[in-house]
């Protein structure tokens, strides 16, 4: 890298053209483009204003080929922006295949909110729980041309290989905060996606330390923030210098890294008095056979049973279905709880992380008292 003389340095200066321009006003103030990107009647939501602008920023950091983070505070509407910039890819002769890649207790809730927003949309679920093992593992990449997006977990970016394979047009990732350890194997898996365009979801881009955000960047714009070594060095000399602080990376990566607060009045202003969001579980495996075994029970039992009887029996099996949704050991009655046997312990466990890395408060409901002791005790 050439270093200017003093002299030099003085009198010259570097001005940005009419499309540069153009093009870092729409990276830094999405609600002043000319143009709004919407994708009109095919997204069955009305965006809220903030949430235009997310889009606007996300459709023109697509069409220059840039990745990007979209950090917005959970509840804020993250998965709509996403899939808005869906159909707009759609609608602009950029059909895909696109990839989704999300922890799986949130794929229920992808594909519930797409069939509700973009039923349009041609999902493609490569997961065990939507797919055999054994079709997924020798699935051929042609099949996949028919697809608009294919939604998939961190744990498949390891076991199928394929999907390392194919070149995707726009690769997302949610809940991001997932690869910032830069040694694990599932960050290094999704590192190796191929794609023309990356973006990341998460409501906590730095989590514990600056390496969980040059971890995120490195996999959006890999090379902004230059090697792991290089970037530790430069944390520690902004942390050395009390003048700039934090600043000059701020002002590095705020092109490429979209956040809004509830906390911002701007945007408490523009939000209902009270939002609800659901957030959908996908039963674990011994979950999944307990309800078959419970349900395959009660269609014997109806069959020989009538009037009050078969009333007491449905009544009875209903609730053995609610306590093998909480969690396997609640029905069992084995006390043992092992985290990763309940679907809904899993996503309960993100939701608090989340909102943990906040420091925000949360209440927790439940209709068994019994299951709170093992709800908080897997925190």
């Amino acid at each position: 890298m050439a270093v200017l003389p003093d002299d030099t340095a003085d009198w010259s200066t570097v001005v940005a053209g009419d499309w540069l321009k153009d093009a870092l006003e729409g990276l830094r103030n999405p609600h002043n483009a000319h143009s709004k990107a919407h994708p009109g009647a095919e997204l069955k939501a009305q965006l809220r204003p903030y949430q235009q602008d997310g889009v606007q920023w996300l459709w023109w950091l697509h069409r220059l080929g840039l990745g990007g983070c979209l950090a917005d505070d959970m509840g804020l509407g993250k998965t709509v922006q996403v899939i808005a910039l869906l159909l707009l890819a759609k609608q602009e002769a950029d059909p895909g295949p696109h990839l989704l890649v999300l922890p799986a207790s949130l794929i229920g809730n992808w594909q519930a909110e797409m069939a509700r927003f973009a039923p349009t949309l041609r999902i493609f679920v490569a997961h065990s729980s939507a797919q055999p093992s054994k079709t997924l593992a020798t699935l051929p990449a042609g099949q996949l041309a028919e697809w608009d997006v294919v939604i998939t977990s961190y744990g498949n970016l390891i076991r199928l290989p394929w999907l390392l394979e194919i070149h995707w047009s726009l690769v997302v990732l949610d809940e991001a905060q997932a690869i910032k350890n830069p040694g694990a194997r599932q960050t290094q898996a999704a590192k190796a996606l191929k794609s023309r365009v990356r973006f990341a979801l998460t409501g906590t881009p730095v989590e514990n330390r600056l390496g969980d955000l040059w971890s995120l960047f490195d996999f959006i714009c890999p090379g902004l923030l230059g090697s792991d070594k290089t970037f530790s060095r430069f944390a520690r000399l902004l942390e050395q210098d009390e003048r700039l602080g934090y600043a000059p990376l701020r002002k590095l990566v705020q092109p490429y890294i979209l956040r809004r607060l509830k906390s911002d009045k701007r945007i408490i202003a523009d939000l209902p008095d009270k939002t609800e969001v659901k957030a959908y579980c996908v039963l674990s495996r011994l979950q999944a056979s307990l309800y078959q075994q419970a349900v395959d029970a009660l269609a014997q039992q109806i069959e020989s049973l009538d009037g009050i009887a078969r009333r007491g029996a449905v009544l009875a099996f209903l609730m053995r279905f609610k306590q093998i949704c909480n969690h396997p050991s609640q029905w069992l009655g084995d006390g043992a709880y092992a985290p990763d046997d309940s679907g809904k312990f899993a996503r309960l466990r993100e939701l608090a992380e989340a909102i943990a890395a906040r420091q925000e408060k949360v209440l927790i409901f439940t209709q068994f008292q019994e299951m709170t002791g093992p709800a908080m005790d897997d925190k």
